[in-house]
C-alpha cells in the first residue's frame, strides 16, 4: 500500500511538471503576460508621439507661422531689422567661478 501511494504521488508530480515548467506552463504564461503589458505601454507612448508629430506636420503644411517659429527656435533666425538680445542671469551666490575670471558684480 505504501508503495502504491508513493507511485501515485510520483505520477502526480510528473503530471504537474508540464503545467508549471513546460513550454505552455504557468510560469511561461506569466512571463508572456508581463512582456505583453510592457509592449502595450510602449505602443501607447509611440501612439501619443505619432499624434503629436502628425499635428506638427499638419501645422507646418497649413501656414507660415509654425515654420517661422521653428526657424527662430531651432536655427536662431531673425527677421530683417530685428535685433537679438540674450539675457544671462548672474550665477547664484557661492557658485564656483572658473579660474581666470572675475565674479560678476551686482
Amino acid at each position: 500500500m505504501r508503495l502504491l501511494t508513493l507511485i501515485i504521488a510520483l505520477l502526480l508530480v510528473l503530471i504537474q511538471y508540464p503545467l508549471w515548467l513546460g513550454k505552455g506552463g504557468w510560469l511561461r504564461t506569466w512571463e508572456l503576460q508581463r512582456q505583453l503589458e510592457a509592449q502595450r505601454q510602449t505602443n501607447e507612448e509611440l501612439r501619443t508621439r505619432n499624434v503629436a508629430l502628425d499635428a506638427e506636420v499638419r501645422d507646418l503644411k497649413s501656414g507660415t507661422a509654425a515654420i517661422e517659429e521653428r526657424a527662430r527656435y531651432e536655427l536662431g533666425m531673425l527677421r530683417q531689422d530685428e535685433a537679438f538680445v540674450q539675457i544671462v542671469d548672474n550665477p547664484p551666490a557661492g557658485a564656483a567661478v572658473r579660474p581666470g575670471t572675475e565674479p560678476a558684480s551686482r
